[in-house]
C-alpha cells in the first residue's frame, strides 16, 4: 500500500522551477534515499510533502497515509490530522535550546493533547515514560534532564528523532538529517533511522547528500536533478559511472564529501577507475 504519493508536482520560485513534474509512490514500510547534488529540489519536496509548503496552482497532487496533503496549489482538509501521523527532522534538529532534552521529546504529543495542556508543558505519567523510552531507543535516554543545548549535534538529532517516536509517527521525513554531523554521528543517526524503520516499520524518506549512505542504508534511492526526478530505483545501481551519467560533474559533490571518513577508493574499489576516465 502506497503512503506517500506525489502526482504532478510543480513549484516555482521568482520564475525558476524549483519542482518540475514530479511523481513518486513510497509504499508502506519502505526506507528510501532522496539524493542529490545542491539545489536539486531535495529539501523542497520533503517541505511539500509535509504541507510546509504548497505547490504551483497547476500542481497535481500530494497524498500521505490516504489524506489529501495538497492539491491544486492548495492544502487538504485532513493536512491537520496527517500531521499527526508524520514526524519531519529536519538539519538544523529544530530543537529548543534552553528547556530540557526530555520536554522537547514531550512536544511530540502536540497536536495530540489539548492546547492548554500544551501552552503550559503538562505531560501525564504514562506520556513521560513513553518520552523516556524512546529516548532509551535512541541511546540518550541519561541525558534526558539536560538543556538541549548541551547536547552534540549527533545527541540533538538523535533526540528529534526519539521526539517522532513519542509522536507515533507513521511517516518519517527527514531532511538532510547528517548534513552537518561527523561520520561517527552520521552513522549512528542512520543506524537509528534504519533501527525504527525495520522494528516499527515506520515508512522513511530520508534526504542524503552522500551517496555511500543511500547505498548502506536504503534498498531504493530516488535521484533529483533541476526539481525532477531523473532516477527512481535500487540503490545498488549508484555506480560512479552511473552518477556521472546522471549528474555531470555534480557528482563528485555526491560521491567526496566533507563529513566522508573513507577515501572514495574504499567506498568504490571496483569502480573508481572508470569513474575517473568516465
Amino acid at each position: 500500500m502506497s503512503v506517500i504519493q506525489v502526482q504532478a508536482l510543480n513549484k516555482t520560485f521568482d520564475k525558476n522551477k524549483a519542482l518540475n513534474n514530479v511523481c513518486l509512490s513510497i509504499e508502506s514500510g519502505q526506507m528510501v534515499a532522496l539524493i542529490g547534488a545542491s539545489g536539486s529540489g531535495k529539501s523542497t519536496l520533503i517541505r511539500h510533502i509535509a504541507g510546509l509548503v504548497k505547490g504551483d496552482r497547476d500542481s497535481g497532487e500530494i497524498q500521505v497515509l490516504n489524506q489529501i496533503i495538497q492539491k491544486n496549489g492548495r492544502l487538504g482538509r485532513g493536512v491537520r490530522k496527517v500531521r499527526s501521523d508524520v514526524g519531519v527532522v529536519f538539519q538544523q534538529f529544530n530543537l529548543i535550546n534552553r528547556i530540557s532534552v526530555l520536554t522537547n521529546v514531550l512536544l511530540g504529543y502536540l497536536g495530540q493533547i489539548s492546547s492548554w495542556r500544551g501552552t503550559l508543558g503538562i505531560f501525564s505519567h504514562a506520556e513521560k515514560r513513553r518520552a523516556m523510552d524512546a529516548l532509551a531507543r535512541v541511546g540518550i535516554d541519561a541525558l534526558a534532564s539536560q538543556r538541549s543545548s548541551t547536547l552534540s549535534g549527533g545527541q540533538q538529532q538523535r533526540a528529534a528523532i526519539a521526539r517522532t517516536i513519542t509522536q507515533g509517527a507513521k511517516v518519517i521525513l527527514a531532511d538532510e538529517p547528517i548534513a552537518s554531523l561527523d561520520p561517527a554521528c552520521c552513522r549512528t543517526v542512520m543506524d537509528t533511522l534504519q533501527r525504527i524503520n525495520r522494528e516499527d516499520e515506520v515508512t522513511i524518506l530520508v534526504s542524503l547528500h552522500q551517496v555511500e549512505y543511500a547505498m548502506q542504508y536504503c534498498p531504493r534511492t530516488i535521484a533529483m536533478r533541476q526539481g525532477e526526478v531523473v532516477f527512481d530505483g535500487p540503490s545498488e545501481k549508484l555506480t560512479p559511472q552511473f552518477l556521472k551519467q546522471l549528474y555531470g560533474d555534480q557528482s563528485l559533490e555526491l560521491i567526496g564529501n566533507k563529513n566522508q571518513e573513507e577515501p572514495v577508493e574504499n567506498i568504490y574499489p571496483d569502480n573508481v577507475a572508470a569513474f575517473a576516465t568516465a
